[in-house]
């Protein structure tokens, strides 16, 4: 794996960055040797912050974690993308995706123990009338929820909104 390594108001010392090659190198099993890996290390008053983005084909694996030392989220961000690995593999092998030429193949043909199927318990149906993404915005407040699907009254097509961190919101609109 290519690794990026980059320090946002910290600097990225000979010792964080072996602790970024030794944690993130578990992972190089399931990637090709041409795979890039970009880490952002981060400092915010008492929080060490890591961001880690792997690009595959037609998709993007990434993870963060926040701690008080950032050892111990370089720790913890190994685990969360070795999870979201785990959960991508099986998507790629139900589906056959020509994504998988980023994957080792050895890692891609591995039976796996765990077999996380997706559950779906619950589906909506609801009808959407056409509205502008402002009063989407005060819908989704109004239900209290996370995002929210809706028509858009411009253009006619179904965009979403969604919350971010430090109250405000994001709008998707799909490109077909």
């Amino acid at each position: 794996m290519k690794y990026i390594i980059s320090g946002k108001n910290i600097d990225v010392t000979n010792g964080l960055r072996s602790a970024v090659y030794e944690k993130i190198g578990k992972l190089e099993k399931f990637f090709t040797d041409e795979t890039e890996v970009h880490v952002t290390l981060s400092v915010q008053k008492d929080r060490q912050k890591i961001e880690v983005t792997i690009p595959v084909k037609g998709n993007i694996i990434r993870a963060e974690q926040t701690s008080a030392d950032m050892y111990v989220s370089i720790d913890l961000v190994e685990e969360v993308i070795e999870r979201q690995l785990k959960k991508y593999k099986n998507k790629l092998t139900l589906h056959k995706q020509q994504a998988a030429i980023n994957f080792n193949s050895a890692f891609i043909e591995e039976e796996d123990d765990d077999d996380e199927t997706i559950n779906i318990i619950r589906s909506k149906h609801f009808a959407m009338k056409p509205m502008d993404a402002e009063e989407a915005c005060v819908q989704m407040e109004l239900l209290g929820h996370a995002f929210y699907v809706f028509r858009n009254a411009d253009t006619d097509e179904v965009n979403v909104v969604y919350k971010r961190k430090g109250n405000t919101y994001g709008l998707i609109e799909p490109e077909f």
